[in-house]
């Protein structure tokens, strides 16, 4: 059986075993090459984003966009914008949202700033715990009269989170849904972002701003790196089969 067995492992393969080896081989190392470009895209987009992200939030805070100019407002050209506003904020209007920050647990303060063309923009003043999510535990926070705020505009965050979907019926809020959050207020003119307030301190203590966070995990060299060492792998493998095929043929 050994003799066998070996005479078999020595013969070359047949003419289509080997087309089909070597084309799964070649469509492999294609699509390893492939995936590894991507990454290489992938890493480029990701350092021009980083770029420009940070040089938005080191800028001097603008003016936000006016009504005339919301249907332009798209989250590559505008994410993380410094912007400054001022209105008046409709205290009785505020919108509690689930939120996990370095805090702890507790809610995002989201309320309505009415500005002087009639318009609103929703401001995230910032984060409150559990025990203090009623108003009436922080009077000092309930700004009246005119208000100035900066922060970073951000894009509206529609439905809720991955696992848990916003509930307008039950006033469950788990994102920032603007729009949804506007209408179960009854806020009229509200502009399709917010904007996070940053840390600049309210009465009180509370809410507390300036919690954005700014993170953009960057693996994609790692990845493309990976790809391509795979790639190699498997085109030595192709290279192997193909030299020791010849081999037998030799001998054969």
């Amino acid at each position: 059986m050994s003799d066998i067995s070996s005479d078999q492992q020595d013969r070359p393969r047949s003419a289509v075993t080997l087309a089909i080896l070597g084309l799964g081989l070649l469509a492999l190392i294609a699509a390893l090459l492939a995936l590894g470009t991507w990454q290489v895209y992938r890493l480029s987009w990701k350092l021009d984003l980083i770029a420009r992200v940070d040089a938005r939030v080191h800028a001097e805070p603008v003016a936000p966009p006016t009504r005339g100019d919301w249907g332009k407002v798209n989250a590559a050209d505008d994410e993380y914008r410094r912007v400054t506003a001022t209105g008046t904020f409709e205290n009785d209007k505020e919108t509690l949202v689930t939120a996990s920050t370095a805090l702890g647990a507790g809610y995002w303060v989201l309320t309505p700033l009415r500005l002087a063309d009639g318009s609103a923009i929703s401001i995230n003043r910032g984060f409150v715990p559990t025990d203090r999510r009623d108003p009436a535990s922080r009077p000092e926070s309930e700004i009246a009269g005119p208000a100035n705020v900066t922060g970073l505009m951000r894009m509206t965050e529609p439905k809720g989170m991955l696992l848990r979907s916003n509930d307008p019926a039950a006033d469950r809020w788990y994102s920032r849904d603007v729009a949804a959050i506007a209408e179960k207020r009854d806020v009229a003119g509200v502009a399709p972002f917010f904007i996070d307030a940053d840390a600049t301190p309210n009465a009180g203590g509370l809410p507390v701003g300036g919690l954005t966070v700014l993170d953009f995990p960057n693996n994609h060299l790692v990845y493309a790196i990976t790809w391509y060492v795979l790639a190699i792998m498997v085109a030595g493998l192709l290279i192997y089969i193909v030299r020791n095929e010849a081999r037998l043929r030799r001998i054969s």
